[in-house]
């Protein structure tokens, strides 16, 4: 019998401090309304202090763990998808190991931007059906204020910080019913987050070009995403045979609320069957779709067992979009 992928537990963390927008009008030249309309955000949580994308990465990890009372000692592997981790090296896949005593798995971090889970659930996936681990989890997680130009009021509205995490396992069912990635380096300077660096005394210094900011092309951005995103998801239907009134919901990345309305109206998607909580939290990277998904869950919006599509999209420019089925997490 061929091995199935199971995701068997979804749980996400979020920063305490809510900063709501019209908190943002003490530093920026805005308005609540103005935010609103441009982007659906409402507040977001951000991260203060020493609290780090390690921290958030940790508990969302954790939370994961309990809800289906998960060995850590069983977990084969950590996949950490975190694109602005705290620092280079040691990577956050391997702190979050420590931290959940789970010294039988390998780590690693994929870097993907915002289609980070996907990337990874797509990664993990492989290791399963390929026989290579039994057991993975996987952590989204990003603080991406602290590379945020608090002065470009069109950008610093947008992020909020947050963690995502999953554990899938190898199952005699498969949740995964199609999951395919996309890359256009051609338009990697959509989105850029530069890191600094300086050379050794004795050679030729190197060029200061970064701000340390992340710096973004939104019209760019929102171009590309209308006119890649409906054609793949579309595509990918038909590979798998499925029919859009067989979906029951729609979670994409949590980008701006306004682009998420424009997508479901270019699939057709009923706005009931659309899945969105940006308004409280602004864009969270990759972690954005786990608690979007774990959160509709809670609510009630989301009835399991459901079919669902899932897509994101991110700097590189990066995508990804997955048909996949859930009975309970």
């Amino acid at each position: 019998m061929a091995i199935g992928t199971k995701i068997i537990s979804i749980d996400f963390e979020t920063a305490d401090k809510v900063i709501t927008n019209d908190d943002l009008t003490k530093i920026l030249d805005t308005s609540d309304e103005w935010i609103v309309t441009r982007t659906g955000i409402k507040k977001r949580r951000i991260i203060e202090g020493n609290t780090t994308s390690v921290d958030l990465g940790i508990s969302a990890a954790k939370k994961a763990v309990k809800r289906c009372n998960f060995n850590p000692l069983d977990i084969d592997l950590i996949i950490s998808a975190c694109s602005a981790p705290e620092d280079i090296y040691p990577s956050t896949a391997c702190l979050i190991q420590k931290a959940l005593g789970a010294k039988n798995s390998a780590c690693f971090d994929l870097r993907a931007a915002c289609a980070g889970f996907i990337y990874s659930l797509n990664t993990a996936n492989a290791f399963i059906k390929s026989g290579i681990y039994k057991n993975i989890l996987i952590v989204a997680t990003d603080c991406t204020t602290k590379f945020t130009d608090w002065n470009d009021r069109s950008s610093c509205v947008l992020f909020g910080d947050g963690a995502g995490a999953a554990i899938v396992t190898a199952s005699n069912d498969d949740d995964i019913i199609a999951i395919e990635l996309m890359a256009e380096g051609d338009c990697a300077d959509y989105i850029t987050l530069k890191v600094q660096r300086d050379s050794c005394p004795l050679v030729q210094p190197t060029e200061k070009t970064s701000n340390g900011f992340i710096n973004m092309k939104g019209r760019d951005v929102y171009k590309y995403v209308m006119m890649k995103i409906p054609n793949k998801i579309e595509e990918l239907l038909a590979k798998t045979n499925t029919k859009k009134e067989d979906i029951d919901y729609f979670i994409p990345h949590q980008s701006n609320q306004r682009m998420i309305e424009a997508l479901a109206q270019r699939l057709e998607f009923d706005e009931d069957k659309v899945i969105s909580n940006i308004e409280n939290y602004g864009n969270m990277s990759a972690a954005s779709i786990l608690a979007a998904l774990r959160e509709g869950v809670d609510s009630g919006k989301i009835k399991l067992p459901a079919k669902f599509v899932l897509s994101a999209f991110g700097a590189g420019m990066t995508s990804a979009n997955a048909i996949i089925k859930l009975d309970k997490i």
